[in-house]
């Protein structure tokens, strides 16, 4: 081209030719370009643009492959000048070659596929159902991130074996592969006019050696069969671009890469296969290779898709493509500090940039820095730096934070063993360990020497697999070295032994406490305070995540958004009962734990605890009602039932613990002729619901035997027959359970209608000596259920105890609300002493004592449960509290 040609050239043409010998070449030798270029530079490139250019219905064969070179050169022309002007961010130049990517195949594949039909007929499945070729773009073109001069990675599926349905008659799987054939040679082959794509298929099952093409049996049972790590990292990005089965093929291939629980041990994996790009990159002196080397672009994208690859089961929003969403993503989980993401982003940003001008030089598939001057000289200005010196100063500062953040993911935490190690591997040498846990303070270090040996001897670890038994070697003396740091080490570091044995089986959750310590340090500290949160982790060890993200185990509950979100996260897994039952007890147990390690911290009181635990459990039986009652076939309406969820005892008392069943009743409201057969199927239904064991655990143990009539009765019940029942045939006992009852999911008319009929009960008028007497039977009676033959004091059932308060209360409810409705109110017990004593029923002054003495039994009851220990103290610390309760129960109930 002649200086006056150029000079003719719009000015955002002529200043980017001195940056791509491609673009200056292509304007030489296609006079075509420089008008077509002129006509659309003001705006990006989009597939309806693509369309017209081309214009499929004009092509055959022959001319497709002309059409779809020459389109080629326009649209890297075109990105390469908008780019280098600076009017098209990263984003544009990958979604615009993406699009031309996603435009190129389907015209390909669209007329190859016509050509082989008229030949052949219509591949068919033997139901005679037309068979189509699924396209799976891989790497960037499948997130949509493709560059300037990249080639393609493709899969070729296909559904169902079958022939086709023509005279020339030939199965499914030729078809689909000399269509496959047909479609790479239209895009690579090198003619007069270029080159489409290269087109790389070797990430296909069993790579160069496998066929071309694979059934969706065949793919399955490949996954199934020999489906690798790294085929896991690259099946992340893979996404269908033609065919319309693509959510059975999604079915096929999502539980391969994305497991249903934390895999951490993805980690390990990812390491290796970076060592062995690194190795490669070494071998071949690569090192200022941007996209392989130290701090390049691999990295990053590794740092994003190991989280992917660990949390993308659970976590369903993480089963994305773009690299820089995922990241985003990952800082809005706390996965990743949102500084760290940032300082990724502008580096991939960076990298990207860089890429294009490297490729824009010359159309080469290139990513190594180039080591001509000239060449150096002409990427540092495309880059906008003076120089290459500055260049190279801005590209060295992203690469090592790059590689600081990969090290701080994939680093490997036990490259250098640790001091310890002699702990363990010498464990069956009882004298040899000894004086190593003597020096770490153990203070019974035989006991613990023992322990550690048992563990070692044990029938379980000798059984581990080798590499899972690599990571538990690892990891033991890193709990030793933990559990020291503990004021009670050696029942630390049993519990935390019971732990590992319990979940030794299972490599992920050894993984992440292998290259986490800061987990396994929160492990060590809350074990230490409590064995029963010792033995909530060996029950749940997926819970184990938590303690990787401070902020969720800091942050107060939000329980609306907590139920919109768990009610949606149903939803969209409808019909699958098992997964939803599964959620919901992940859900359950996570909201369970992030309180629990609040609570071992000293932030939450007993009330508050016990409000927040009844809060959720009344969100998730909101949840589960609407859920069965979809599973329910005959039903007689499609609606939201008129059904609602009564609760009693510690959830009605909202005083629920950690491990506390439900005591509940199922109402009704519903004159429909079927309503009561259909409502005891829901209410079996929810029962079941709750109460079973899955994979996941329980979500609650359930007691319904305070229903009318009790295992006898119904298992749904009309609000009118509950209302009749309580009115005329209820026993007193059951009176005194309704001054603790409330509503707590479904159908809130249902709930109102309930209150009503609670408070016309609690408010009759009774004779006080009848029911002194019939209260003090029944409590005589408990006594002798729970008699204590210890000297302790039994905080829960001895006189004196939370259930005379709760006795005493229950009383004053009966005795007075038709007189003073306020003690009708579901306020809690010590509220309602505080009331009674303020109308006067019983001294001020001994309410408030009796109650502080309420208030101190729970909070003495919830730490002996915390530890796993029975709910009995020493008596003398107390014994002023328990006179105080005393005092009140010779008061109210024997005067």
């Amino acid at each position: 081209m002649s200086l006056i040609e150029q000079a003719e050239l719009p000015e955002k043409i002529r200043a980017a030719l001195p940056f791509s010998r491609y673009l200056k070449q292509m304007l030489q030798s296609r006079t075509w370009l420089a008008g077509q270029l002129a006509s659309h530079l003001d705006a990006p490139l989009d597939t309806a643009a693509m369309a017209t250019f081309v214009d499929p219905p004009s092509l055959d064969r022959d001319s497709m492959r002309a059409a779809l070179r020459k389109l080629r050169t326009w649209v890297l022309c075109h990105l390469a000048i908008r780019d280098l002007a600076g009017d098209a961010d990263l984003t544009e130049v990958t979604e615009t070659m993406s699009a031309f990517a996603d435009y190129a195949v389907r015209v390909a594949h669209d007329i190859e596929r016509e050509a082989l039909v008229q030949r052949h007929g219509l591949p068919l499945a033997p139901g005679a159902w037309e068979q189509e070729l699924l396209i799976v773009g891989m790497g960037k073109l499948g997130g949509r991130e493709l560059n300037v001069s990249s080639d393609i990675d493709l899969i070729f599926v296909y559904p169902d074996d079958g022939d086709t349905g023509g005279e020339k008659v030939i199965s499914n799987f030729e078809f689909f592969e000399r269509l496959g054939k047909r479609i790479i040679q239209a895009l690579a082959d090198i003619t007069e006019h270029g080159q489409v794509f290269r087109v790389d298929m070797r990430l296909r099952p069993n790579g160069d050696s496998g066929p071309l093409v694979c059934s969706f049996d065949m793919l399955e049972n490949y996954f199934i069969a020999q489906g690798r790590e790294w085929e896991r990292y690259a099946w992340i990005k893979a996404r269908v671009m033609l065919g319309k089965r693509f959510e059975q093929l999604n079915a096929i291939t999502r539980p391969f890469v994305f497991r249903k629980y934390l895999d951490f041990g993805a980690i390990n994996a990812m390491r290796d296969l970076h060592a062995q790009i690194r190795r490669e990159v070494a071998r071949k002196e690569r090192a200022n290779n941007i996209k392989l080397g130290p701090g390049g672009i691999r990295e990053i994208e590794f740092i994003a898709q190991v989280f992917q690859l660990i949390r993308g089961g659970r976590e369903e929003q993480l089963q994305i493509k773009p690299t820089q969403k995922v990241l985003d993503l990952l800082a809005g989980q706390g996965v990743l500090d949102p500084n760290v993401v940032t300082s990724l982003k502008q580096a991939y940003v960076f990298l990207r940039r860089l890429e294009h001008r490297l490729q824009y030089l010359d159309d080469a598939q290139t990513h190594d820095l180039p080591v001509q001057p000239d060449d150096q000289a002409l990427i540092a200005r495309a880059m906008g730096f003076d120089d290459y010196d500055a260049l190279l100063g801005e590209l060295d500062r992203h690469r090592a934070k790059v590689t600081q953040h990969f090290s701080m993911v994939f680093g490997d935490p036990d490259e250098d063993g640790h001091d310890l190690d002699a702990v363990w591997l010498e464990a069956d040498d009882i004298p040899t360990i000894v004086p190593l846990l003597e020096k770490l303070n153990y203070a019974e270090p035989e006991t613990s020497a023992r322990r550690l040996q048992s563990l070692h001897r044990g029938t379980r670890y000798q059984q581990l697999p080798p590499k899972i038994k690599s990571r538990f070697d690892a990891l033991v003396p890193r709990v030793v070295d933990a559990a020291a740091e503990a004021s009670n080490a050696d029942d630390t570091l049993s519990r935390c032994l019971d732990l590992l044995d319990a979940i030794g089986g299972r490599g992920a959750y050894l993984a992440m406490l292998q290259q986490y310590p800061q987990a396994l340090n929160k492990v060590a500290e809350l074990v230490s305070v409590s064995r029963w949160a010792a033995q909530y982790l060996a029950r749940h060890p997926i819970l184990l995540d938590e303690l990787l993200d401070a902020r969720q185990l800091e942050s107060q509950p939000d329980w609306p958004a907590f139920a919109t979100d768990l009610r949606r996260q149903c939803d969209n897994i409808e019909p699958d009962m098992e997964r939803q039952m599964d959620l919901m007890r992940e859900q359950h147990h996570t909201q369970a734990f992030r309180l629990l390690t609040q609570d071992l911290a000293g932030v939450l009181t007993v009330e508050a605890l016990s409000d927040h635990l009844s809060a959720l459990a009344d969100v998730l039986l909101d949840i589960t009602i609407p859920l069965c009652w979809r599973k329910i076939r005959r039903r007689h309406h499609e609606e939201a039932p008129a059904f609602a969820i009564v609760s009693y005892g510690k959830l009605g008392g909202k005083e629920l613990g950690y491990a506390s069943d439900l005591d509940i009743v199922f109402l009704y409201d519903d004159p429909h002729p079927e309503a009561a057969e259909h409502y005891s199927r829901l209410a079996q239904r929810i029962n079941t619901w709750l109460s079973s064991q899955t994979a996941a655990g329980q979500l609650f143990e359930t007691d319904l035997r305070l229903r009318p009539n009790g295992d006898s009765g119904l298992l749904a019940c009309s609000v009118d027959a509950f209302r009749k029942y309580q009115l005329e045939s209820a026993w007193r006992w059951e009176h005194q359970a309704l001054t603790r009852a409330r509503f707590s999911a479904g159908d809130p008319r249902v709930g109102e209608a309930f209150e009503a009929i609670r408070i016309d009960v609690l408010r009759q008028a009774r004779d006080h000596d009848t029911l002194r007497a019939e209260v003090i039977a029944m409590r005589k009676k408990m006594m002798e259920a729970h008699s204590n033959k210890s000297t302790l004091f039994n905080l829960k059932h001895d006189r004196g105890g939370l259930v005379d308060v709760e006795f005493i209360v229950q009383y004053l409810v009966l005795a007075h609300a038709h007189q003073h409705p306020e003690l009708a109110g579901n306020l809690g017990n010590i509220a309602l002493l505080r009331i009674a004593g303020e109308l006067g029923l019983i001294p001020a002054d001994l309410a408030q004592r009796s109650g502080d003495t309420y208030r101190e039994f729970r909070r003495l009851q919830h730490r002996q449960r915390l530890n796993g220990l029975r709910v009995e103290v020493s008596a003398e610390p107390i014994s002023a509290h328990r006179e105080a309760v005393s005092q009140l129960w010779s008061l109210v109930l024997e005067p």
